[in-house]
């Protein structure tokens, strides 16, 4: 490439940016602007802590600054994974001074938090509508009329109702609500429309708007419902959908309106193992007053970023060195964690205590395993790894975890040797088994690696001091219900009384390879 090209494709690079913008499972997003900052939050389901926090300047280039949701209620329905409950599909608006996060338990009902900023603190959760398959609700404070309302969907699988939309009067404060409902969108009656849900709420150009996705996650469509009156008629358009692009089921998301009067559209893209990945959309108003998203209702891959200040590339955090035992915000309990799981220290490390299970053969039921996102794209994860249990049949290791998983580690055996192990278990398997036979792992130590390629497809490796070594065949990583494959650090001895030792994990890295 001469040096003229290069320039040129620098300032190309600069002034476009390619989608998906978060390229990790960020299921569910919505987002809102703030002054000259955006937030996005985004679906935990069952992880905790919940509830995640995204910030940028940009809305291409986003980091992850906290969490609004500590723990999960019920505390006895969290003591366990349960990857298709929790928190489903939240929405993130900013009112009064405050911001505010409503969202569906499918099994509870409607809660919503609030705090006067992002970072928090954020109050308790409150119930707002309780309810078996009430999920995603979306509030709005209608400046016109000074009302508020509340829209949600419903979720078959508890309520035996899908395809409908209902909306609520609700309490100026955001405590409760005024009405009964109302079903004011109901999908049955539309040719065509299946699986509605996800319902954004809006005013805009005197009319009440309801951006929502219809047709499935991984082959569905964005629609767009326009009334004068908040309780309907309500007529509706396709405004984003596949057509011709290799972006399957482009929907569900929010709209953000820049302060320079830029309109854009965030939305996810079911991408199997990879999870919902986040793409940024442009948008623009047709003379008949409907939106238009991507490129005349397509999605873009490249696009022009929005006119806004620039801004350093930054992306959430993965890396991690843990410092004082601490780990980073990128990182969540597969279920409400314990007191002592993980160890606060003067050093760098994660120190994780061998929780005593009688699950030690299935990760999947484990909520002691620490998680973060599988990357989106081709990726080389390491970390170190020190087995401190003397406890015969201690365990601890790096997973990739899903449906399927598999994980390589360190074990202790009864005669008190150390040993390398590579162990996995198959979606319809109710305990894991052997990749590759042990090797001895000489001090109780290795590094431990997995290099993921095109396909969400794995290559397992270790270095016990000697150079890394492959181990096992190719796995291809799985989804969970509604999320996608996990990393996971954990430490683990068989059931029984006492501690049963630690092990430290250091220098967590994901690079390219």
């Amino acid at each position: 490439m001469t040096a003229e090209s290069a320039a040129g494709a620098a300032l190309r690079s600069a002034g476009t940016y390619t989608n998906p913008v978060l390229n990790a499972d960020w299921s569910d997003p919505d987002a809102v602007r703030v002054g000259d900052d955006f937030y996005l939050t985004a679906s935990s389901f069952g992880r905790v802590p919940g509830l995640p926090l995204l910030h940028s300047r940009n809305l291409v280039d986003w980091t992850l600054v906290g969490h609004a949701l500590d723990r999960l209620e019920p505390e006895r329905e969290f003591t366990r994974p349960r990857h298709d409950c929790g928190v489903w599909a939240p929405s993130l608006r900013h009112h009064a001074d405050r911001f505010w996060i409503f969202w569906g338990d499918p099994d509870q009902g409607v809660f919503q938090v609030n705090a006067p900023e992002i970072r928090g603190p954020w109050t308790a959760p409150l119930l707002v509508k309780a309810g078996r398959g009430l999920i995603d609700p979306c509030p709005l404070w209608d400046e016109e009329s000074g009302e508020a309302y509340l829209v949600h969907a419903w979720a078959r699988s508890r309520s035996g109702v899908k395809n409908r939309l209902t909306g609520h009067r609700m309490r100026p404060d955001g405590t409760g609500l005024l009405d009964d409902g109302k079903v004011i969108v109901d999908g049955d009656g539309l040719p065509g429309w299946f699986t509605l849900e996800g319902p954004k709420l809006y005013r805009h150009d005197g009319w009440f708007w309801i951006l929502a996705p219809a047709g499935s996650v991984e082959t569905g469509w964005q629609g767009a419902f326009r009334s004068r009156d908040f309780f309907g008629p309500y007529e509706e358009r396709v405004v984003l959908e596949q057509k011709d692009t290799d972006v399957n089921g482009p929907h569900q998301g929010g709209w953000v309106r820049t302060a320079s009067g830029e309109d854009w559209f965030l939305h996810f893209q079911q991408r199997g193992a990879y999870g919902r990945v986040v793409h940024l959309q442009p948008m623009r108003w047709t003379r008949d007053g409907w939106p238009v998203l991507g490129d005349d209702g397509a999605p873009v891959t490249e696009h022009a970023r929005p006119a806004l200040p620039p801004q350093p590339p930054a992306a959430p955090a993965t890396d991690d060195d843990f410092p004082g035992g601490r780990y980073g915000r990128q990182w969540s309990w597969t279920a409400n964690p314990r007191d002592g799981w993980a160890t606060r220290h003067s050093g760098d490390g994660l120190r994780l205590a061998c929780v005593r299970s009688s699950d030690a053969h299935d990760l999947r039921l484990l909520p002691s395993v620490l998680t973060q996102r599988f990357p989106g794209v081709p990726a080389l994860i390491e970390v170190d790894l020190r087995l401190d249990s003397a406890e015969p049949g201690a365990r601890a290791g790096l997973a990739v975890l899903g449906d399927a998983y598999r994980w390589i580690g360190l074990q202790r055996d009864p005669d008190g040797t150390v040993r390398l192990v590579h162990r996995f278990a198959e979606s319809v398997a109710e305990a894991e088994r052997d990749a590759d036979r042990p090797r001895p792992a000489p001090g109780g130590r290795a590094r431990l690696r997995i290099e993921t390629v095109s396909g969400a497809r794995c290559r397992f490796s270790y270095d016990l001091g000697d150079g890394p070594r492959p181990v096992g065949r190719e796995f291809a990583a799985a989804p969970w219900r509604w999320v996608g494959a996990l990393l996971g650090l954990f430490a683990l001895a068989p059931d029984g009384r006492g501690p049963a030792g630690t092990a430290a994990f250091t220098r967590f890295r994901v690079g390219p390879h």
